[in-house]
């Protein structure tokens, strides 16, 4: 999925994304309860093309306290497991430092090391906080330094900013809600 499927009109700046980011409607933590399909939004931001590289499928929110921010197929394609994001985000810094990693696929090497670093346990929760002058529904991270910021785009579709301590400027992603794949 990429994020043409979602939004309406696919910013390609920062400066585009936060336009649209900051006149889109705050959300409650309640309208994200469900399955999330994820697809980046390229800005030039350094990690753009990681999360696709990674195979990345999306995101669940079960309740306030309970949140999966990693989502993954399985190799069959019918159902996704969760990934501990403490696990998965030690590549930030790779993909920061060397950006030709981007270009690579890693989902078959993810899908391989799915044993050490699939996680039943929820890894994050979902808070109201206030971001760029609005309060909205945000994903805090329980093991990292990361706030993921939604706004509403449609009845079925957000805008994130996910807010990465010393990143100069938010990564932008959107979701779409799909509940047609089990999460085990």
């Amino acid at each position: 999925m990429n994020a043409s499927t979602i939004l309406p009109a696919v910013p390609t700046t920062t400066a585009d994304a936060l336009d649209l980011f900051d006149s889109s409607d705050a959300v409650e933590p309640d309208f994200m309860i469900g399955t999330w399909r994820g697809a980046e939004v390229p800005t030039g931001h350094p990690l753009d093309g990681f999360l696709a590289a990674s195979g990345w499928w999306g995101k669940q929110f079960i309740d306030a306290e309970n949140v999966h921010p990693l989502l993954f197929p399985t190799r069959d394609g019918r159902a996704l497991w969760a990934m501990n994001p403490g696990i998965a985000f030690g590549g930030l810094s790779l993909a920061e430092k060397a950006p030709q990693t981007k270009n690579m696929s890693f989902a078959t090497p993810i899908a391989t090391t799915r044993l050490l670093s699939q996680t039943r346990k929820s890894r994050a929760r979902l808070r109201t906080t206030r971001h760029r002058g609005t309060d909205t529904a945000t994903m805090i991270y329980d093991q990292l330094p990361i706030n993921d910021v939604f706004r509403r785009i449609s009845d079925d579709a957000v805008i994130g900013a996910m807010d990465l301590k010393g990143s100069p400027a938010p990564y932008f992603f959107a979701l779409k809600r799909d509940e047609s794949l089990r999460v085990l």
